[in-house]
C-alpha cells in the first residue's frame, strides 16, 4: 500500500443485548460504538472530517434509512461532516472501510469514522430470517427451502463433499471450537449458552437439521449490534504520535486489502468453478490481493484470522482458500488443530459469528477491531500470544461480496 491508514482506536457493543427490549433501537447503538470508539482513539469528535456507516437491512428491519444522516444526528459533534451509508449484505462495513480509505488515501480527508451496525432483534427470528434474504436474488435461486441462508451454506457442504469428500464431523468440531473461544469473550452473543455432549455430534435432537447439510450449531447468530473503527493517515499520525509513545500504546495498521465481487445467484457461482481447484476463486483473489499489499507472502506468516463463519461450512471454505491447505483439504487443519487457541494459526479466536454473533452490517467493522486488539495487545481473554499480524475475510451473501484486510503493527 502507498499510503498507510492507521487504526487509531475502535468498539464493539455487547452482542448479547437485545436493544428493543431496553426501549432503544439502532440510534442507540449507533451513538454507544461512535462514542466508544472516539474515546478508545483519543481523538476529539472535531477532528473527525468524514463517517462511514455499514449496513444491511435497517430499511427492512426498522424502516430506517438515512443512516449515514443518522450517525451525525446521534453525535451533534459530527453536524456538518459529509456521511454516507454503504450495503453489501453481511460485508456492508467492510466497504465503508475500504471507503473510508480510499479517501484518505487520495488525501481528502485524514481522519474518518466507520460504523457497522444492524438491528435484529426487534422483530421476530423468523421474520428477520426472511428480511435477510434480500442479499440473494429473489425469485431466481431455484432453492427450495424454508430458510435460505442455511439451504445456500448447506448446499456449499454439499459441493465439497461432491468435489472433495467431507466428513460433517469436521463442522461440527469448527462449531465446538467456536462457541468454545466465544466463552472467553466478554462481548460474545453466546458466552453464556450451555451444551451438552451430543451439542456437536450429527444428533438430530442436541443439533437437528436446519435445511439440508446444515444443523442448528452449525449457524451463526442473529443478534443486534455496533462496531466503529478511527482511521487515520499518515500526516495526521505523525501529528498525534507523541501522546501514543507517552503511553507505548502500539498502535494499528491496515496493512493490505482485498476487495472482490461475483454475481448474486448462488448456483451460478458453483457453475463457474466447476473446473477450478477452488470452490470460489475470487475469494481466493480477494486474499491474496490483501496479502499482496501487505507484503505477506504465505499464510503462516499471519498470527492469527478473523473470517466469516456465517455457517461453519463458510469457515471450513475459508481455511484452504486462505491457503492453509490444499483444495479440498481443510480438514487437515481442523485434526492438526491448527485452527485453535494455541495452535499455529487460529482462526476467530473472538468466538467468530457463531460464537460471537452476526449483527449482519457490523460484522466486517467488528472483525477489524478484533484484529487492531490482537495486534496492539488488547485482546483480553482471547488474545492470542505475540500476536503481531492478522488478516480478516469477510463476505455478503452467498460469497458474492468479499472483503480481506490485513491489520498489523508497523
Amino acid at each position: 500500500m502507498s499510503s498507510p491508514v492507521f487504526i487509531l482506536g475502535g468498539y464493539q457493543t455487547d452482542f448479547a443485548r437485545g436493544y428493543a427490549r431496553e426501549g432503544l433501537d439502532i440510534s442507540d447503538m449507533m451513538r454507544e460504538a461512535i462514542e466508544g470508539a472516539l474515546q478508545d482513539a483519543q481523538v476529539d469528535v472535531a477532528d473527525v472530517e468524514t463517517v462511514h456507516v455499514g449496513n444491511a437491512f435497517s430499511e427492512l428491519q426498522r424502516q430506517q434509512g438515512h443512516l449515514g444522516a443518522l450517525a451525525i444526528q446521534v453525535a451533534p459533534g459530527l453536524w456538518g461532516r459529509p456521511a454516507m451509508r454503504h450495503e453489501g449484505a453481511c460485508a456492508s462495513s467492510s466497504l465503508a472501510v475500504l471507503s473510508a480509505m480510499a479517501e484518505i488515501e487520495a488525501g481528502r480527508y485524514d481522519v474518518a469514522l466507520v460504523v457497522g451496525v444492524e438491528e435484529q432483534k426487534a422483530l421476530p427470528g423468523d421474520q428477520s430470517s426472511v428480511n435477510q434474504n434480500a442479499a440473494a436474488w429473489q425469485g431466481n435461486e431455484g432453492i427450495s427451502c424454508t430458510f435460505m441462508w442455511p439451504a445456500v451454506f448447506g448446499l456449499l457442504a454439499e459441493e465439497y463433499n461432491y468435489r472433495y469428500g467431507l466428513n460433517r464431523a469436521h463442522l461440527n468440531r469448527i462449531a465446538e471450537i467456536n462457541y468454545g473461544n466465544a466463552k472467553l469473550n466478554p462481548l460474545a452473543q453466546t458466552r453464556s449458552w450451555k451444551f451438552t455432549d451430543l451439542s456437536f455430534t450429527d444428533d438430530d435432537v442436541a443439533n437437528p437439521i436446519i435445511e439440508p447439510g446444515t444443523r442448528r450449531q452449525d449457524c451463526g447468530q442473529i443478534t443486534d449490534g455496533a462496531s466503529a473503527v478511527v482511521l487515520c493517515s499518515a500526516r495526521y499520525f505523525e501529528k498525534y504520535s507523541q501522546r501514543f509513545r507517552k503511553d507505548s500504546t502500539q498502535v494499528a495498521q491496515i496493512l493490505g486489502w482485498g476487495h472482490r465481487n461475483a454475481g448474486i445467484k448462488f448456483s451460478d457461482k458453483l457453475e463457474r468453478s466447476k473446473d477450478h481447484a477452488l470452490v470460489f476463486p475470487h475469494v481466493r483473489d480477494a486474499i491474496t490481493d490483501a496479502f499482496g499489499r501487505a507484503g505477506i507472502g504465505d499464510v503462516m506468516q499471519l498470527d492469527g484470522i478473523e473470517t466469516h463463519d456465517c455457517f461453519t461450512a463458510t469457515e471450513y471454505m475459508a481455511i484452504d482458500h486462505f491457503g492453509m491447505t490444499a483444495p479440498g483439504e481443510s480438514w487437515k487443519a481442523i485434526e492438526d488443530g491448527v485452527i485453535e487457541r494455541g495452535g499455529a494459526l487460529p482462526i476467530n479466536p473472538s468466538g467468530g459469528l457463531i460464537g460471537g454473533g452476526h449483527p449482519v452490517g457490523a460484522t466486517g467493522a467488528r472483525m477489524i477491531v478484533d484484529a487492531m486488539k490482537q495486534v496492539t495487545g488488547r485482546a483480553g481473554d482471547v488474545q492470542v500470544d505475540g500476536a503481531q499480524t492478522f488478516a480478516t475475510l469477510n463476505i455478503g451473501g452467498s460469497l458474492s461480496t468479499v472483503a480481506s484486510f490485513v491489520v498489523g503493527v508497523r
